[in-house]
């Protein structure tokens, strides 16, 4: 097939300040499988980088033609994929991050799902790695499981295959950017889930499949757990004011479980029944973190797992709660320095 006939695949990817990830990664991306009659371009916006980036990305544009570099001044994710997106030539766009290792076939399956399902963007399943410390391994635990987030593409084993609220990454025809519109640059975070609750309320379909496999180390302390979820929680609320509902019920609960620990502990030198409130919210979700870690634990095969999972699942539901009810805040009441604090990164602060 000629390059005049052939279809192209663009795929957009947010960088910044990643010298040591990005050849591996920019060369797994060209090592992808492509079903025939497809093509392939790269684009990279980088957000600034001053660590050498952007002189590896200039050094692989000799070995790769398609690969192509472009400034994001802003140095935020939505504003980098929104930059790709318009400098893109394909019919469909996938988005791929430098921190995660992907199938061979994962642009392929993405390509095959979306055209059996007619889907208006399609993702897959992340599988979680494990660190090397227990408190990291107890981490990954906790995300390959239903209880730290509570969602369908974090797993270990198979995954959700069907219609879902939202999808990492993801892969789209051009046409659903112009019916749907762009990535919000007002959210530094969560602007993915943003734009699929945009596609689902406007009757749009956001597909997973398993056959769509990428792997994902996460943060290795409890930490950077931590701030990374309340980065999540925080920017969630501002979606929330944006489209008066949430895209999933499970992105209140948090919330809701810190304020209720806040307010029961506040009142509770005051009240009685303030005092009965935080007895019975503390012990079911003590009992919940035993309950919860054992299954894990068992489910893992690693027993010494239940010494940090205690400890590794309220990094997720505190961190994210309190970014909820900190970001409700700044919503209501400070809507002018709304996000300030909020915008950097957590993977350099682990």
């Amino acid at each position: 097939m000629s390059r005049s006939s052939a279809q192209i695949l663009s795929v957009i990817v947010p960088c910044r300040n990643e010298r040591n990830f990005i050849e591996p990664f920019v060369e797994s991306v060209f090592a992808q499988a492509l079903p025939p009659g497809w093509e392939m371009e790269v684009l990279i916006a980088d957000g600034m980088s001053d660590d050498g980036t952007r002189a590896v990305l200039e050094r692989m544009q000799s070995r790769h033609p398609s690969l192509v570099v472009m400034d994001n001044p802003a140095r935020i994710t939505p504003a980098a994929l929104n930059l790709a997106i318009a400098a893109s030539k394909g019919e469909v766009l996938a988005r791929m991050d430098v921190h995660a290792e992907y199938a061979r076939d994962y642009l392929y399956n993405c390509l095959k799902v979306l055209e059996e399902t007619g889907a208006e963007n399609v993702g897959g399943v992340c599988l979680i790695r494990n660190g090397k410390t227990l408190t990291a391994q107890a981490i990954a635990a906790a995300m390959r499981s239903p209880y730290a987030t509570g969602g369908g593409a974090l797993s270990g084993k198979g995954g959700i295959r069907g219609p879902v609220d939202s999808v990492q990454y993801g892969c789209w025809r051009r046409e659903v950017f112009e019916k749907y519109g762009m990535f919000d640059e007002v959210l530094v975070r969560n602007q993915d889930d943003e734009h699929n609750l945009r596609i689902t309320r406007g009757g749009g379909t956001v597909w997973q499949d398993p056959r769509i496999r990428f792997w994902y180390v996460p943060r290795q302390t409890l930490g950077a757990v931590f701030r990374q979820y309340v980065q999540y929680g925080y920017w969630k609320a501002y979606i929330l004011k944006k489209h008066k509902i949430p895209a999933s019920i499970r992105h209140l609960v948090p919330g809701l479980f810190v304020a209720a620990l806040l307010f029961s502990t506040l009142l509770a030198p005051f009240l009685g029944m303030a005092r009965v409130a935080l007895l019975a919210v503390a012990g079911a979700y003590a009992a919940f973190l035993v309950l919860a870690s054992c299954h894990i634990a068992a489910r893992e095969g690693n027993w010494a797992l239940c010494r940090r999972l205690p400890l590794a699942l309220p990094a997720f539901h505190l961190g994210y709660g309190y970014g909820f009810l900190r970001g409700t805040w700044d919503v209501l009441f400070r809507p002018k320095a709304f996000g300030q604090g909020f915008t950097e990164l957590t993977r350099a602060a682990q």
